[in-house]
């Protein structure tokens, strides 16, 4: 990457970027929004800067159309961040276009020190601009000697919050050239399955993390090789012989076995109730996912995770800052077991309005059928968010931005789709469809008698897109909502067509809009007309479509400590509403992402197969607040 980053910035800035390398540049950021990662670097503002220092070549260039991805590109940076780059052309390039170097500036303060720090403390705004900056260190980390892991529990499906988690591992492994284990907390087999652990796979793929994968239960093994202070029943005066009988009923997994748990004797006054008499062992005889009825005895996750850290050789653990109160645990733990020390680095939770994230409440949900599964879109889980339309360079960019901040925040939805909209909206493909309810003709008088058809782009600014037919008749759909907003003799817009004249308007007994006649008016100015329509064709080539809608599942911000969330279930969270759209639609594949003109963003979740069996479309919100689609 640094080798590309540099070939482009010197043959740019001498004038001459080879054709084979700007296609090169081009195909490259086919489905890229940076050079480098998720957000915006020094390889954007070099190759933004080179590009800009080379004046009219570059413009005609971009002007031409020739190469598309490196034109939405560099006016995507130009528009997000003009202010930054003006100082950046200023002090390198001279002013736009124009490829003389100004004379060279102090030092500026570095990234860290120019954005908000990962404590959510304001400093003050560098040259470098206004975006939040991720540059986060860890202590005493050593470039090539970090070894990291994350740790999810196989007892549902990865969401949100874990993504987090997972990413902030992945962005300091990569940052310190070390190493990531994926390793699965699966001490609990009541909770666990092959469905959950397949499935935490599938998600922890889907999010780019690269990592080795073990089981928790293997290296905890070790843990009965040690020695340790203990004992059962919480009764601090049972004798060490009794113990130990109890303890071999734990093994055994009998009657009396599981009436025990076995607890570290440690300091019943000390104002930490973690220090007190911690439960290390329980008696759980289900048998596991993976090792069946090998043991009936298992390790708490918090008597497990120091040790097996220590044993993996961890550098740091990365852990939520709910779990603070717990350190002092997990560090007097491997103490007395005497292994090496870890490094605790926190994080704080993430939490997003209107949501759960509760996997024994998200579980609540799929057994009682409120949802289609753990991968319905009006679950916070990857699989969840991402059949809804979330692309994961979105999820990536929105948990980054937030760093590694140890403050505890309530996100908004709507920043994350934002993102996304950012992201879809300069590359996804134009359709078109008439809410099937109550549609309404509009016949024009004048309109071609026989029809004909046009090929235009999908997506006017980005070829890559492709092309669609459209068809041309004399009698036209138009949504109910919009035939009702027209007036006699109103000059409308049919959208990619031209101007046309409501000369009447039929009304049923109740006073609803029920049939328009017109005129073309293809003379008429698009510029001065109040409604610009969108219209599908009088066609038996129109596919059936069924468009979702959703809303969240609960209908409160924030549950407070101890509020059950069964009191705040939202009553309505999908809307379906059938609709008929263009013959083109016949092409989408399932995930493919599109937009419906004026109506929004939607992701195919059931392409077409049949006439009869309508394709279906999920909304995807685009970051205004808004009603789900009616």
């Amino acid at each position: 990457m640094f080798f590309f980053v540099t070939l482009v910035v010197l043959q740019t800035c001498m004038g001459r970027m080879s054709m084979n390398l700007a296609s090169y540049v081009d195909k490259y950021l086919e489905h890229r929004n940076f050079f480098v990662g998720y957000s915006l670097s020094i390889a954007d503002i070099a190759i933004w800067s080179a590009l800009a220092g080379t004046g009219q070549r570059w413009e005609s260039l971009r002007k031409s159309k020739k190469y598309q991805n490196l034109g939405r590109w560099f006016n995507s940076i130009s528009a997000e961040y003009s202010d930054s780059l003006d100082e950046v052309a200023a002090t390198y390039v001279g002013k736009r276009g124009v490829g003389k170097p100004a004379a060279a500036k102090p030092k500026e303060q570095s990234v860290n020190q120019q954005s908000k720090s990962v404590n959510g403390d304001t400093t003050e705004k560098g040259k470098a601009g206004n975006r939040p900056s991720f540059e986060v260190d860890l202590p005493d980390a050593e470039i090539g000697k970090v070894r990291l892991r994350f740790a999810p529990e196989p007892s549902g499906y990865l969401h949100i919050g874990h993504s987090k988690a997972a990413l902030l591992n992945q962005y300091f492994a990569q940052r310190y050239q070390g190493q990531l284990i994926i390793r699965f907390d699966d001490t609990n087999p009541a909770k666990e399955s092959n469905e959950f652990v397949d499935n935490l796979l599938i998600d922890i793929e889907t999010l780019g993390i690269k990592a080795r994968h073990m089981l928790m239960i293997h290296p905890v093994s070790k843990c009965r090789k040690k020695g340790w202070m203990g004992l059962s029943q919480n009764a601090e005066t049972t004798a060490v012989e009794e113990n130990m009988k109890l303890w071999k009923e734990m093994i055994a997994g009998s009657e009396r076995g599981l009436q025990c748990c076995l607890r570290g004797k440690l300091d019943m006054q000390d104002p930490n109730k973690s220090l007190r008499d911690p439960v290390y062992y329980r008696c759980n005889p289900v048998p596991h996912h993976r090792i069946g009825s090998k043991y009936k005895i298992y390790p708490t996750y918090d008597f497990a995770c120091p040790f097996v850290d220590a044993i993996e050789g961890i550098t740091h653990a990365l852990r939520s800052s709910e779990y603070h109160d717990r350190n002092a645990q997990y560090y007097r733990i491997q103490e007395d077991m005497g292994v090496r020390k870890v490094y605790i680095y926190e994080f704080s939770r993430l939490n997003m309005v209107y949501t759960l994230l509760s996997k024994r409440k998200l579980l609540w949900f799929v057994q009682h059928g409120k949802v289609d599964g753990w991968d319905d879109p009006r679950f916070p889980t990857v699989q969840g968010i991402v059949r809804r339309g979330l692309k994961v360079e979105a999820l990536i960019q929105f948990i980054l931005e937030q760093g590694a901040s140890k403050n505890l925040n309530l996100m908004e939805w709507d920043k994350l789709w934002t993102i996304n909209k950012k992201i879809i909206d300069p590359v996804c493909p134009r359709h078109t469809a008439v809410i099937e309810e109550r549609r309404v003709l509009l016949t024009l008088t004048n309109g071609p008698d026989k029809p004909f058809v046009r090929i235009m782009p999908r997506h006017k600014k980005y070829e890559g897109a492709g092309e669609k037919a459209t068809t041309y008749t004399k009698r036209i759909w138009l949504d109910h909502a919009d035939a009702e907003s027209i007036s006699v003799d109103e000059e409308v817009t049919l959208m990619d067509w031209g101007n046309a004249i409501v000369k009447e308007i039929s009304r049923d007994q109740d006073g609803k809009v029920t049939q328009l006649t017109g005129v073309l008016h293809l003379e008429g100015s698009v510029k001065t007309t109040k409604l610009k329509l969108t219209w599908l064709p009088e066609s038996n080539e129109l596919v059936n479509l069924m468009l979702v809608g959703f809303d969240y599942l609960i209908t409160k911000k924030k549950l407070e400590e101890g509020e059950d969330f069964l009191d705040v279930l939202n009553p309505c969270t999908k809307i379906e509403t059938a609709a008929v759209g263009d013959s083109n639609m016949r092409n989408l594949k399932r995930g493919d992402v599109l937009q419906l003109e004026r109506k929004g963003y939607f992701r195919c979740d059931v392409p077409y197969t049949r006439p009869s069996k309508p394709i279906v479309l999920l909304a995807i919100p685009d970051g205004r607040q808004q009603a789900v689609l009616k």
